[in-house]
């Protein structure tokens, strides 16, 4: 299939800055097929089953974009100083992070950049428009730096509108986030809240919790023309052996498996063996999926909707149906629902 296949037009108006609030007064699209229902993300329940099981990603996003100074001497005495921006991508060993620098030109290998008196980070490597910093410090130390000198990583849609403020830091954040890693939040996740939670689990729709840690590969463009040649960014990922009982519990009793987001989905689906099974797992997958892949858990998925040409559309193509999906897409946009990371959301049955 072509990239161009993907492509859609979508008004500037309808990409959201700011999410709804509250969480669950987002709209959300049921679509059972090409069969559309428009309703709000508090009406999710009417659409689960005792016995269903949702399955959530409980990573949380580090703050990892901070602003620091390079200080270069010359002619003896002078310093010239030059503001940097860091954007820290991937962790890849002890006190050292692959990173995106702007400008990244205003800085030398060897150099520092300081983020505060006792906190700064050499650059000694840069690639491809891509760098490598080396930090002073480490562990918890280094997650209190973050914590207290970061902000939250905004995908570029909204950072080009806005800068993040303090806002983001609770809205750009699912309120079961737990376990630290991602660069990037699963947005589907940011719909719920606590009430929504317990509606759930009193109508007898059980919840399992797996990690895909999102990196900033996920919003890295699909450039060939011919989607087979794509390569998927590695994202690391986690799913205990309790999780994957659970899941199997409910495949034996009939219950749904309903992925919240797609880097849920594309969890399971690595994890999984060609009949469904599920046992522990943990590593990085770079999974693609697009329209002919065979799924092997999930049996719906409550999504937000994504970019034009981008590898989530295609995956959602291959759920429904590329032509079901330019039909929920052309109602979504007729309709005015929000899209992207701060956006409305759809729930998804084949």
């Amino acid at each position: 299939m072509l990239l161009s296949d993907f492509d859609f037009e979508l008004p500037e108006e309808l990409i959201a800055i700011r999410p709804a609030s509250p969480r669950s007064s987002a709209r959300l699209l049921m679509a059972r097929g090409d069969k559309i229902d428009d309703r709000l993300v508090s009406d999710l329940p009417k659409f689960l089953k005792p016995g269903d099981r949702l399955v959530l990603n409980d990573t949380k996003v580090l703050p990892v974009r901070m602003s620091g100074v390079r200080n270069r001497s010359f002619d003896g005495n002078k310093i010239a100083s030059a503001n940097i921006e860091v954007t820290l991508l991937t962790k890849k060993k002890q006190r050292t992070w692959g990173a995106l620098i702007k400008p990244l030109r205003r800085i030398k290998l060897g150099e520092k950049i300081i983020f505060d008196k006792s906190f700064h980070a050499k650059l000694i490597d840069k690639t491809d428009g891509q760098a490598v910093l080396q930090f002073n410090i480490e562990g918890t130390e280094f997650m209190k730096r973050l914590e207290n000198l970061g902000i939250m990583p905004l995908p570029p849609y909204i950072a080009s509108k806005r800068p993040a403020d303090e806002r983001d830091n609770v809205d750009y954040q699912s309120v079961f986030a737990r376990n630290s890693g991602s660069v990037a939040a699963p947005t589907a996740s940011l719909h719920f809240d606590h009430d929504l939670l317990a509606e759930i689990d009193k109508i007898g729709v059980e919840t399992s919790f797996v990690t895909l840690h999102v990196g900033a590969g996920t919003f890295m463009p699909v450039k060939d023309e011919d989607i087979k040649n794509h390569k998927m960014h590695s994202e690391f990922g986690h799913i205990s052996q309790e999780v994957a009982d659970e899941i199997k519990k409910t495949q034996k009793n009939g219950g749904r498996i309903i992925p919240v987001g797609t880097t849920a989905l594309r969890l399971l689906e690595t994890a999984a063996q060609s009949d469904g099974t599920l046992s522990e797992w943990y590593g990085e997958t770079d999974i693609f999926i697009y329209p002919g892949y065979k799924f092997k858990v999930a049996d719906g998925l409550m999504t937000n909707f994504h970019l034009p040409k981008s590898t989530l559309i295609m995956l959602v193509s291959a759920l429904m149906g590329k032509e079901t999906i330019e039909t929920i897409y052309n109602h979504a946009i007729e309709h005015r629902y929000n899209f992207f990371s701060y956006g409305d959301s759809s729930l998804l049955f084949p």
